[in-house]
């Protein structure tokens, strides 16, 4: 009796727990970012979100976990030909984001694979249109037609193609070295340019230096000129204000000497002697012209006059 309920016991422990581990087994949690597809009997049943579910034991199953983050496709360097023959290798890289789950699912088998067979094509078919040289210098252009066409053939995989960057161009070695050969001729021929317009430059600084110089010295050879003059002038003026004033000195003293006399009692004779006197003095000069009075011209007139008569009775 004991044995029986034992057994029932501890069949009874065991169900409860088989049963506890189905039911956990059972609740799913989605975390951020993630979707869990749901097939039952092998069918499509949903998409769980973000949160707490329940699957029916045993019928139903999580087919697929799908990232729902942007990620990145580094693909390696893929072999293309140019229109011009020049065979290269272009390393890319592509940024998408799931945005349909059920659709990246059940669109394609293996959808990474897929992803980068056609971004092999597409770039084969764009870099196929361009020469050499558009290929090196239109990177840009490149990145958005195959991000263009990469979008619309992944669209129905659920798959957003957000951004596609060529990482690197790397030609054939002969094709490098003519690069390198092209570049160091063409920064040699700069090198020159700069050169040449630096001395061209520098000439013309150095010739108009000289004819500023040439203008200065004219200039200041000019006011020399001027001030030179103007002391020569202001020379000629000063002396001759000083002669003036030397005869006006002299005639004051003259005039002051005859007024004294005249004053002392003296004759008109005296007097007219006097000024002749005082003009023989002020002939003595370097005037150039002399005014004499009338009274001393008559004066004059008469000792000739008696000169004369001297001589005759002699």
């Amino acid at each position: 009796m004991n044995l029986s309920v034992g057994s029932a016991v501890g069949t009874m422990i065991f169900i409860i727990i088989l049963v506890l581990v189905i039911v956990s087994s059972c609740i799913k949690i989605v975390p951020q970012t993630q979707a869990f597809i749901i097939e039952r009997l092998g069918a499509y049943q949903g998409t769980w979100s973000v949160g707490l579910h329940f699957k029916v034991p045993i019928i139903d199953r999580i087919a697929t976990k799908v990232i729902l983050k942007e990620q990145t496709l580094d693909f390696p360097p893929q072999s293309v030909i140019t229109k011009d023959n020049v065979t290269m290798k272009i390393d890319s890289i592509i940024f998408f984001q799931i945005t349909d789950p059920r659709l990246y699912t059940y669109g394609v088998q293996n959808p990474i694979s897929a992803m980068e067979n056609l971004t092999a094509t597409t770039l084969r078919n764009i870099i196929g249109a361009l020469e050499l040289d558009q290929t090196l210098t239109s990177r840009d252009v490149i990145n958005t037609r195959m991000r263009e066409e990469l979008d619309v053939a992944t669209d129905p995989w659920g798959i957003k193609v957000k951004k596609v960057e060529i990482k690197n161009i790397i030609p054939p070695a002969a094709i490098q070295d003519a690069m390198e050969k092209q570049m160091k001729a063409e920064r040699e021929r700069r090198e020159s340019i700069l050169r040449a317009e630096g001395e061209k430059q520098s000439t013309v600084l150095v010739a108009e230096g000289k004819k500023m110089e040439a203008i200065l010295g004219a200039e200041a050879e000019k006011e020399a000129a001027i001030l030179r003059a103007e002391a020569k002038k202001e020379a000629t003026i000063r002396e001759a204000e000083g002669q003036a004033q030397a005869i006006l000195k002299v005639q004051q003293a003259n005039a002051d000497g005859i007024k004294a006399i005249k004053e002392a009692g003296a004759d008109d004779s005296v007097i007219q002697l006097k000024s002749l006197e005082a003009l023989e003095k002020v002939a003595d000069g370097q005037s150039t012209k002399i005014i004499i009075p009338s009274e001393i011209q008559g004066f004059a007139g008469t000792l000739a006059a008696l000169s004369e008569t001297v001589k005759k009775d002699a």
